[in-house]
């Protein structure tokens, strides 16, 4: 009876996940993918290839740097490093919401599997509600949200794909600008800290700078050298503020 009454509840508190596909956040992120669809459509890159990526890298912002590096024709080794610096930022995320999820007895396994769906859409959403869920359901809330929000998305890739190329270039434009609007929004709004701001400032110069330097590691470099200066400058501020007090 025990065993048949957490089913139900599991099962409920799963379709509770899912239903967050109506949510905001969720539309943004399906609406920035069919801008992704756009892109990947407009820079040739396979379908098959897209989807692929929409499952296994998740991340829109850390797509959006393979296929730009892709584009220009950075090295494997360089494309790799840029995708993982991106992706590091993940790891705060996936620190802050695991011990929201974990109940008395979760499976480690568990966890590692489903903190590869932790991006920024799936965390703010998680961090938001699942406070209101019975701490022995959490993951299971997550897993509803995160899972389908994913399988959504490849699908929808997959469909727009084949429909960006019947859309006036107007919409195709628009579609397409939601991606990087999409990335900067994202990564402003889930700072947490004014070096992120810098950082972020920096590298939208230098990323300029360097396309026009060295247009194969410009990601790269820009990144690095804007980062740098970005958390540079912002402990040395932070410095004299000390000394000041």
């Amino acid at each position: 009876m025990h065993s048949e009454a957490t089913r139900m509840s599991s099962h409920y508190w799963f379709v509770r996940g899912m239903q967050g596909m109506f949510s905001v956040p969720a539309i943004i992120l399906m609406l920035s993918f069919v801008g992704f669809a756009a892109f990947t459509a407009e820079s040739g890159v396979p379908v098959e290839q897209v989807m692929f990526m929409t499952g296994i890298v998740w991340a829109l912002p850390a797509k959006v740097i393979l296929v730009g590096s892709m584009l220009s024709g950075a090295h494997l080794v360089t494309a790799f490093v840029a995708v993982t610096l991106s992706s590091v930022r993940m790891a705060p995320m996936v620190a802050a919401l695991i011990p929201e999820l974990r109940g008395p007895r979760t499976p480690t396994w568990l966890l590692l599997l489903l903190s590869h769906f932790i991006a920024i859409t799936a965390w703010v959403f998680a961090m938001e509600r699942v406070r209101e869920v019975p701490r022995d359901q959490r993951l299971t809330f997550f897993a509803g949200f995160s899972i389908t929000l994913t399988v959504a998305n490849i699908l929808l890739v997959g469909l727009a794909y084949g429909l960006v190329s019947e859309f006036p270039p107007l919409v195709s434009g628009c579609l397409f600008f939601l991606t990087p609007v999409y990335f900067l929004t994202s990564i402003w709004i889930s700072a947490r800290h004014r070096v992120i701001y810098w950082a972020l400032g920096t590298g939208l110069v230098f990323g300029a700078v360097f396309h026009a330097i060295a247009p194969e590691y410009d990601i790269v470099l820009a990144g690095l050298v804007g980062g740098t200066l970005a958390w540079a400058g912002e402990r040395q501020l932070r410095r004299g503020t000390e000394r000041a007090k």
